[in-house]
């Protein structure tokens, strides 16, 4: 710290009075005025016009030979409160900086509590809605077993099946409920520790800026009384980082819901060539799409996802309830929903399109994945394969479901439709000489053959 003083004009007793590194300007009157009481050594009667950078303290030119200072670095007392002066502005400078910084992060934990209890609410009543739609199911299939018996797996079979299922799913949703409470539990005291470090961390910022602006604007004496001990105190503080609580995501309490069974109402979807952008090639069978490798021109630097090369399904759906699967391994940016009209009411020349979406995107390395609407960030898995869309028409119900892990993503309840659904399915147009993505609608099981008629 005290190298660059070497540069400046230092005093050492080893060198002759008539030395020219003991020239210096004469202290105006004013400031000697500045300096504590009459400015004369109470020892030697001197005038007090230098300052010991080791033992912090001003010293006359008789004290400055004693032997006591042989090997000290001396220097004038204006240079010393002006070297001193520039070192508490450059740390007053960052302090403030980590002020606003602590300040954004208080309340960005403050957020995060009421976040946590909203995605506790969220996870519940989404756990809920499966249980809700997983009855009706069970209800509607046994109505179909008291008019249908034929075929190789049975209505009153498969209704059987489900109702063992619900009673498991009902006891594992309590537990599931149960989890999502202790763990958001554990992520809010987390938050409020962090709140209570942080809030402690902005106090003590606040009051050694304080001090440093007051030792900033004191004479040049008074600004050398205790320098080196604020100049610590402000340096210790710049050394201790600023971190945010880290919580365990909700998401890791497993939902299963409705995925174990879906399996059951699986059924074919085509795409539609007639709605595909030109960007994509859709396979012979209308199961696959991809996009073209040629290289697309986009603005330079350009970070914008254009999600533009879409497709619909043949299928349009007005009722009933219907699963598919899409294999999404070897797409890295998609998106998976449904579109509808807005309104029936409507001129159909004014109507507009709804969408429904899961969609997960990759930008460099990260990966996040969000639904809309409203736009909400979910977890994912970096490495998941394939995912279930279930579809209730009449109830307003669209879930997404993880395949490969067999649990629930997310889902919408309540929501209105106005005509005929139909699935959607998007890629990311490439940005540069990214690889070409591709989707794979996955075709249902031999046991969904059996119930596709429902």
């Amino acid at each position: 710290m005290w190298d660059a003083w070497n540069r400046n004009r230092v005093l050492r007793p080893s060198l002759p009075l008539e030395s020219p590194l003991w020239m210096f300007k004469t202290p105006t009157p004013q400031f000697q005025q500045e300096i504590l009481g009459d400015g004369n050594c109470t020892i030697h009667k001197e005038p007090l016009q230098l300052f010991c950078t080791e033992d912090q303290t001003v010293l006359c030119f008789t004290c400055f030979q004693c032997q006591d200072h042989s090997m000290h670095v001396v220097c004038e007392i204006r240079l010393a409160a002006n070297n001193y002066r520039n070192l508490f502005q450059g740390i007053l400078k960052t302090l403030k900086e980590q002020l606003e910084v602590a300040k954004i992060m208080l309340a960005d934990e403050h957020e995060r509590v009421m976040l946590i209890q909203e995605e506790e609410q969220n996870f519940s009543e989404m756990i809920q809605s499966e249980n809700r739609i997983l009855f009706q199911l069970i209800t509607k299939i046994n109505e179909k077993s008291l008019q249908n018996n034929e075929g190789n797996l049975s209505w009153r079979e498969l209704g059987q099946n489900l109702l063992s299922h619900f009673a498991k799913e009902v006891e594992n949703s309590q537990e599931t409920i149960k989890r999502l409470k202790n763990l958001s539990r554990e992520n809010i005291m987390k938050l409020q520790e962090s709140e209570v470090k942080l809030s402690e961390r902005i106090s003590n910022l606040q009051m050694i800026s304080a001090e440093l602006e007051r030792k900033c604007g004191e004479s040049a004496f008074t600004l050398l009384q205790n320098a080196r001990y604020y100049l610590t105190r402000g340096e210790s503080l710049l050394h201790q980082c600023l971190e945010s609580a880290c919580i365990t995501e909700l998401s890791l309490c497993h939902v299963s819901g409705m995925s174990h069974i879906l399996k059951h109402f699986q059924r074919p979807i085509t795409l539609d060539p007639n709605t595909a952008h030109p960007c994509l090639v859709l396979s012979e069978d209308m199961r696959s799409m991809r996009l073209r490798a040629a290289r697309q021109i986009l603005p330079q630097n350009s970070r914008k996802f254009d999600f533009s090369a879409r497709v619909l399904s043949v299928e349009r759906f007005t009722s009933g309830w219907h699963y598919w699967e899409v294999e999404v391994e070897k797409a890295t940016s998609w998106q998976l929903g449904i579109c509808f009209s807005s309104d029936k009411k409507r001129d159909r020349s004014k109507a507009f399109e709804c969408k429904v979406l899961l969609t997960r995107f990759m930008m460099e390395k990260d990966c996040t994945c969000w639904v809309f609407p409203p736009l909400k960030r979910v977890s994912l898995r970096d490495d998941m394969c394939r995912v279930g869309l279930f579809l209730y028409y009449e109830y307003g119900q669209l879930s997404f479901y993880d395949v490969t892990e067999g649990c629930l993503i997310y889902n919408f309840s309540n929501l209105i439709f106005w005509g005929a659904v139909r699935p959607h399915f998007s890629l990311c147009v490439p940005n540069g000489d990214s690889l070409p993505d591709s989707l794979s609608i996955c075709l249902p099981s031999a046991s969904a053959d059996n119930v596709l008629a429902i």
